[in-house]
């Protein structure tokens, strides 16, 4: 049984369509990066899937139930890190904690803290205000509150968003450990590096629909091939390039200063100027390419 399976599921704002005839699963035990640019509709599935919000059509299983009309019973069994911070700040870390461990009804209220506690690193901050707390601190704290009653499903919505690169990197590596450990993790990201890291599945969604999925590493040799060269010059030097390549039916994409040429061992030579730039094909080719966007 997948962890979480949704088809043909819609849900529009007004005249904004922001899921579109959606088909996902989430088998257990894997880490999933859902990958898209900002409006790409993660937010609203991560909503529709913590029954924050009712999709318009579609089936919604999570953990083999039905939502919205057993979503109480499916939230009571996940773990949630929302992208907000909405953390109490009148108390202490270690009372936000045991607020939620009785809301899910832990067993044992302190020893589920503690665990929290350690897995986000702040069993020395557990008396602190949480106001006292700097912002790195606070989304390891939103972590461990997601995790305080071990759940069997964690949903990251867009978890790093806004860190700095130093506090991004310690909180990759605590859900690093969650995914190592076999938790199931639906994370929702923006960030090329952050969903090749930590996802053993990446699926790539734009207009509130998945357009692709697969190994980081599978994605890149289907959409990108193995090499990339990036061309470097004026404007009007980089359109002839990319007409001769558009000629020739070559993948070409925009990269800043420069364009760059997908599957390039597969370009005809005369084609790639001597100045050309060559690096292996990355996941960041395969988001560029398949959604028009440019990566972060």
């Amino acid at each position: 049984m997948p962890a979480i399976e949704l088809i043909g599921v819609k849900k529009a704002f007004g005249e904004i369509q922001a899921v579109n005839d959606l088909n996902l699963e989430v088998p257990q035990g894997i880490c999933l990066g859902l990958l898209g640019p900002n409006g790409a509709g993660k937010s609203t599935t991560m909503r529709i899937l913590t029954g924050q919000s009712i999709a318009d059509e579609g089936t919604i299983k999570v953990l083999g139930m039905d939502l919205p009309e057993q979503a109480k019973f499916a939230r009571a069994r996940m773990g949630v890190v929302p992208q907000l911070d909405n953390l109490d700040v009148d108390v202490t870390v270690e009372q936000n904690l045991a607020v939620f461990a009785r809301l899910y009804r832990a067993p044992s209220v302190p020893e589920a803290v503690d665990r929290a506690l350690e897995i986000a690193r702040l069993t020395d901050r557990r008396k602190d205000s949480v106001g006292e707390l700097s912002g790195g601190m606070r989304r390891r704290l939103l972590l461990a509150r997601g995790l305080v009653h071990d759940p069997e499903l964690v949903l990251l919505d867009e978890p790093t968003v806004g860190l700095d690169p130093q506090i991004r990197t310690q909180l990759w590596t605590l859900i690093d450990g969650l995914r190592t450990a076999g938790s199931t993790i639906l994370m929702s990201t923006h960030y090329i590096e952050e969903a090749e890291r930590l996802a053993d599945e990446v699926a790539v969604m734009t207009a509130g629909a998945v357009i692709a999925r697969g190994k980081p590493a599978d994605l890149i040799k289907e959409h990108a091939g193995a090499r990339t060269v990036e061309i470097y010059g004026p404007p009007h030097e980089l359109e002839e390039h990319r007409d001769r390549f558009n000629t020739a039916g070559v993948s070409v994409r925009a990269a800043g200063p420069a364009i760059a040429v997908l599957a390039a061992e597969d370009a005809p030579r005369e084609l790639i100027p001597d100045h050309a730039v060559d690096r292996a094909a990355s996941l960041e080719d395969v988001f560029v390419k398949l959604t028009g966007e440019d990566a972060e």
